[in-house]
């Protein structure tokens, strides 16, 4: 059976992959790296109909829906650049309110720029989804240091808010079917979906809750490491924000050593309290040989497109230099993001009732998973399973 990477090496992928959006901008790279975030997902996504499997279409489509709101906010605001396609009608509104017109001319170059850069936020949007979709949540909650685990575990259970809600709406959807004989019933179908859909999410919200209150959650008082890590980052934070203002004040030298200061108290409380708590791991996995190679090829993408445009310039692109240049050393470096799809992916599970995954890709019933999750979150500092 082939195993998954560990989910600190697919964090590292999705970083990896969303600093290379960032700094190869332009439409042919963006369009190359969301093809690779497909290809891992197709590669790596969990057998057996897993709800997570299906997070990254969704997630991707709530990027396009963004970035179209974004291309419509930017033409009716955006005016005087390029040729003029056509005037809508324009509404200047109060100065109370900014002053600026709404609607008026649509220039063809504003649309063209503000539609590149929604792209790329599809881009780092679909590089977030297919981490998602493959990642093991429990695995990623466990790798988390002491420090950040209560933090950790409400990011776990928010990154699972998509593959459930789509989950909910499937069931919904199958349940209306049934009932109506197969027959498609439009009238009040919204409110027949929509009102399942949030009374599920409630129910598994109580059920959270009641399930890590029981485990003992948020229970431990906490002893002297944690406090005096909680005064070592008030003082990190309140260094940080020194140096913000010593920057706008243009002391450049102060400003250095507060960002110093700051940082130093903030990784000083980090290590207190992670030294001083003692977690119970189960069926933990430690990042292998290949996890490490892995992460080296995803970091190598980014640093490789920095290196590139800090030459040229050519992984940027403006409307007015023509069409979007393609520069095969910045595609060559961008595949280094497809070095997960060489792993292997997981091993087929046969038909029989809802399976989740753990880390090392082995199948378990889904109210298992849940239960091992909110188990692995909830329990005190220190206690076995």
């Amino acid at each position: 059976m082939n195993r998954s990477p560990h989910a600190v090496t697919w964090l590292v992928w999705a970083l990896a992959a969303a600093a290379s959006v960032q700094l190869a901008p332009s439409p042919p790279y963006v369009a190359l790296v969301i093809a690779i975030a497909a290809l891992v997902v197709e590669v790596h996504q969990p057998p057996g109909g897993s709800p997570y499997s299906r997070a990254f279409p969704a997630v991707v489509a709530l990027g396009v829906a963004f970035g179209l709101v974004r291309v419509a906010l930017d033409v009716l605001t955006t005016h005087g650049v390029g040729d003029v396609l056509f005037t809508l009608p324009e509404v200047t509104l109060p100065r109370l309110m900014g002053g600026f017109t709404v609607g008026g001319t649509v220039e063809g170059a504003v649309l063209v720029q503000s539609a590149a850069q929604a792209f790329a936020v599809v881009g780092v949007m679909a590089a977030f989804g297919a981490f998602n979709s493959v990642v093991s949540h429990h695995e990623l909650l466990q790798s988390a240091p002491a420090a950040f685990h209560e933090p950790g575990l409400v990011v776990t259970v928010a990154l699972a808010l998509v593959p459930s809600t789509i989950a909910a709406t499937r069931a919904v959807r199958e349940a209306d079917r049934a009932r109506t004989g197969g027959r498609i019933a439009r009238r009040g179908r919204l409110v027949r979906l929509v009102v399942p859909v949030l009374e599920s999410g409630m129910e598994r919200a109580v059920g959270l809750a009641e399930s890590m209150d029981a485990r003992g959650f948020g229970h431990d008082a906490g002893g002297s490491a944690d406090r005096a890590a909680g005064w070592l980052g008030l003082g990190g934070l309140l260094a940080l924000g020194g140096s913000i203002v010593a920057l706008v004040g243009r002391a450049g030298a102060l400003a250095t050593v507060l960002a110093v200061a700051g940082a130093g108290l903030v990784a000083a409380a980090v290590a207190a309290t992670s030294l001083g708590r003692r977690r119970a791991r189960y069926r933990h996995r430690r990042p292998t040989a290949r996890d490490g190679a892995m992460a080296l090829a995803a970091v190598a993408t980014p640093v490789g497109l920095a290196l590139l445009g800090a030459g040229d310039g050519g992984t940027t692109w403006a409307v007015t230099g023509g069409l979007p240049p393609f520069d095969p050393r910045a595609a060559l470096a961008l595949v280094g993001l497809a070095a997960p799809a060489l792993w292997g992916g997981r091993a087929p599970t046969p038909a029989g009732p809802a399976v989740d995954h753990d880390g090392a890709g082995r199948p378990q019933p889904l109210a298992r998973a849940a239960d091992d999750r909110a188990d692995a979150g909830a329990r005190p500092a220190g206690t076995a399973r």
